[in-house]
Order: structure tokens, then sequence, then C-alpha cells
């Protein structure tokens, strides 16, 4: 199979996207926008496909000290694969694939997609400085919303400094201008030109959307995208912790490091946060099927209601030394013609990806963040490459459609990341009182 070009498929997602907007003729802001997904096989992935996924989900749960994992892979000329694996802890409930879970860095994506329409309704310009909107931050003068949306304001990121914070106290509600203090407070990189993974920048840029609209970042997460999208059990929680839903729930954990490694058998439950500690970086939540619909929706940029700017038009190297198909801009992460984003928040570790010509998607989310976002991001990928080669179904066509990586290459690099998994130390006996 060949592969898609940059070109290509950027137009093929603009391309859809104005289709979209032409069989509804409204803009997603309207109450009458509609969204109707790629049409989809319906039935399940032929078992040649399967077999080798689920091989890679227990792998990849393994490696992670997961005791379980959600995934979703939808391929639309071949069908669908929507699964569950694992329990809720070592030994506990099987899960179940409506179960609702933190989505990590996919947040980002969204808190983008409410910039672009504040953007296209003419409440804010691309180009509008940051300190206009966000006070504290006169050192970033020259810094633009979108390169905040972008990863391209120079500043570094706040995790490293507070993951222990949140794990140790998970109830703690969190101002998004001290969490972003901690990332702004390390050296910068040259703005405008370098793409930098901060978690800071998503946190100003969420409180200059809820400063320019007027409106809190949940609402407007809901006017510009789970409402338009009919995501009914996605949102930004509210500042209270408390678990990703009211309803069926995947329990979210962290190991705990002991003599030699870390502590699988027993991990901390981190079911229960306060979505503060996230905010428009990493603090919404979702399920699998909604995640699914999203990431299609996101990938061909269906939300939009203009043309320009175009919001993944010049990507930049995803990492010092990235291949050439790893890029990164507008919130998202680009992997060959896919788009999406992958990370983690305390408890869960997600990625969502999706072809904008295909609709082919991936979804996947492990119960333990222990090992950050990477296994996550890698399982997707190796998933979208065993998928990819899925064949057709009666009457379907296999499309032109091919990744440049293979299932192989990110099987072996989850592997390399794997959770050193350790007894812990046996506790000594009581001594027997003397008499």
């Amino acid at each position: 199979m060949q592969l898609l070009s940059s070109r290509k498929w950027r137009a093929a997602a603009a391309g859809a996207a104005a289709l979209a907007l032409i069989l509804t003729g409204c803009a997603p802001g309207d109450s009458t926008f509609t969204y109707t997904p790629p049409a989809q096989v319906d039935g399940d992935l032929a078992e040649e496909t399967v077999v080798p996924m689920q091989d890679a989900v227990n792998a990849a749960m393994a490696a992670a000290g997961a005791s379980g994992a959600i995934v979703g892979v939808w391929v639309p000329w071949s069908g669908s694969w929507v699964a569950a694996t694992g329990t809720q802890e070592p030994g506990g409930a099987e899960l179940s694939t409506d179960m609702s879970f933190r989505i990590a860095d996919v947040t980002r994506l969204m808190t983008c997609d409410v910039l672009y329409g504040l953007i296209d309704d003419g409440v804010v310009k691309a180009d509008a400085k940051v300190p206009a909107y966000v006070s504290g931050v006169a050192d970033m003068k020259d810094v633009t919303l979108l390169d905040l949306c972008n990863g391209t304001s120079g500043a570094g990121s706040s995790e490293d400094v507070v993951k222990s914070s949140w794990l140790n106290t998970p109830e703690r509600e969190w101002s998004p201008l001290e969490l972003a203090s901690y990332g702004l407070g390390r050296a910068r990189v040259p703005a405008h030109t370098t793409y930098r993974d901060s978690d800071a920048g998503y946190l100003l840029l969420g409180l200059a959307l809820e400063r320019a609209s007027g409106m809190s970042a949940s609402a407007l997460i809901a006017k510009y995208v789970t409402g338009p999208l009919d995501l009914k059990n996605t949102s930004l929680p509210g500042r209270t912790a408390a678990p990703p839903s009211t309803g069926p729930v995947l329990n979210g954990h962290y190991s705990n490091p002991v003599e030699g490694g870390f502590d699988c058998a027993a991990p901390a439950d981190i079911t229960t946060l306060s979505a503060s500690s996230g905010y428009t970086d990493s603090g919404a939540v979702s399920t699998i099927t909604d995640l699914g619909r999203y990431a299609q929706a996101e990938a061909a940029q269906v939300l939009r209601s203009k043309k320009t700017p175009d919001r993944f038009a010049a990507p930049l190297p995803a990492y010092d030394g990235a291949p050439s198909w790893h890029q990164a801009t507008g919130g998202a992460q680009i992997v060959g013609s896919m788009i999406g984003q992958h990370g983690w928040t305390p408890g869960y570790a997600t990625a969502a990806y999706a072809d904008p010509a295909t609709g082919f998607t991936v979804v996947v989310v492990l119960n333990n963040s222990t090992t950050g976002g990477s296994i996550a991001g890698n399982l997707a990928w190796e998933l979208a490459a065993i998928a990819s080669k899925a064949p057709a179904a009666s009457g379907q066509t296999v499309p032109e459609f091919g990744l440049p990586f293979t299932a192989e290459q990110f099987h072996q690099a989850i592997a390399e990341r794997a959770l050193p998994c350790v007894a812990p130390p046996a506790e000594e006996p009581a001594e027997e009182p003397e008499g």
C-alpha cells in the first residue's frame, strides 16, 4: 500500500470538514449542527487481525503495570473491535467497554478546538498576545494564543515538579496559574519556531479563553466540542475531587516504588481526583466510543466553520531527532497520516488517533499511569499498524492507506519501557514477648 503524502491527507481533512458543513449548512456553534461519522462496516474485525491486537494489548498492560485496558479500533472498510481486557485491580472485577476514564493530554485537542471556535466566531484573534488575557505573564508579551495551542510558546512543563503532589493529595484543588507557574519558571526555548511538550501552555490557554469569552472552560468545551459532536459521556469536570463519572468507571492507579522496582501487585487507587490537576491540559473525561467518535471528527476538522487559519498546516518535529513522519502542532501529534494525542494523568494513560481521509481510528486507555503516556501512545500505533492491514469486508475496497512504521518497532519500544515489577519486601514477623 502506498502512503498518503502530507499534502494529500491535509487536503482530505479540509475536504471532509467542508463537506460536513455543506451537508449541514451550519457552523458548530449553531444548534442545528450535526455530525455523521465516516461510513463503517457493521461487523467485527477478522480473527486474524484481532488476535495479534489482543496480544499487543496484553503485552502493553504487563509493561505498564496495568491490571486493565479498554481499546477501540475502527477500520471503516473492514470492521471494528471494541474490547475491555483485565480487571479493575489485580484480582478485582472485570471491566466493561462503557466505563468512563480520564483522557489525559487528549484534552489539549479540545482546548485548541475552543480556540479555533472562538477565532472563527470573531471573539479572539489567533495572533492575540497572551498578556492581554492572562495576568502575571508579562514576559510572554511576544507569545500568541496560537503559540500556546501549537506548543511553540517556549514555556516548560510543570508535571515533573507537581507529580508527587498530584499522587499524594488527589483531592487538592489547583489554581491553573499556580500549576503553570512551575513550567514557566523553567528555562525557555525559542518561541514560535520550536515545539515543546508544555502542559503550562495549555493551562494558560484555558485561562485566556475563559477571560476572552466570559465562560468557564467546561462550558466552552461543551459549546464548541461535546455538544456539536453529541458526546454525551465527555466533559471537563469541575474542581471538586470525584471519579470520572457517576456511572460505570474504570479505576485508575499508580504503582509505588519498592526496592529494585515497583509494587505492581498492589497499586494505589487514584480514581477520585480533582480535574483541576489537569484543567485544559489533561482534565477531561470520556468513554471509549465517545473518544473514538471525537478522534474521527477531530482528525477531519469538522468543527471548523472557516478554512483559515489552517490548524495543521505547519507542523514541527515532535522532539529533537524525531522521524519526519512524527510532528506536532495545533494541540496534536501527527504520526504518519494520523492525527491525535496521547499522554497521562494520575491513574490513566490514554491515546486517540485517527486518519482524516479514511476515518481509521484507534483509541486506548490503560489504568495505571506510572510509566507516563508513552506506552499508551506506542500501543495505539502498534494497533494501528496491525489493523491497517485488515482485509476489506465483502463489497468493500481497501483504500490507499498505509503507515510509515511497523507493529514490531512499537512492540519493541513498549518492551523497552516496561515497568520493573518486583515483590515488595516481606514483613518481618513480630518478636514473641518473653515470659
